[in-house]
């Protein structure tokens, strides 16, 4: 099981860090994924880091400005988003994987997936 909070509304230029608190599956082996969707559109990935070396991968669009991290000792995976656009606006997501992938995480890959947070960012 897993779950999202800790969105909100922030005004552009703002931060939020998002939590993932999981249970039920050995969260230390799994890659975990954050993941976005917006209204009209479809569901995108946005960063994911892997268990066994802490590497994140960054969707072009958010590279320098979110951050993906992970302390399985409170099986948790983190993403803090700073200089947040409204176009970062959406219902985030995180999911886990035992898959790796070389860089964007698939959303049909991934094999967990929890109830998302809103994400709401004002000009």
């Amino acid at each position: 099981q897993l779950q999202a909070y800790g969105g909100g509304l922030v005004q552009a230029e703002g931060s939020l860090r998002l939590s993932c608190a999981a249970s039920g599956f050995t969260f230390s082996t799994y890659n975990m994924g954050w993941f976005r969707q917006a209204p009209g559109k479809e569901r995108e990935f946005v960063a994911a880091i892997r268990w066994i070396d802490g590497r994140g991968y960054y969707a072009d669009s958010v590279k320098g400005r979110f951050t993906i991290s992970r302390d399985n000792a409170k099986n948790t995976a983190y993403l803090q988003m700073n200089t947040l656009k409204p176009e970062d606006t959406a219902v985030y997501y995180c999911a886990a994987t035992r898959t790796f992938y070389t860089a964007q995480y698939p959303v049909d890959g991934m094999d967990y997936w929890g109830k998302g947070t809103q994400v709401t960012v004002s000009s």
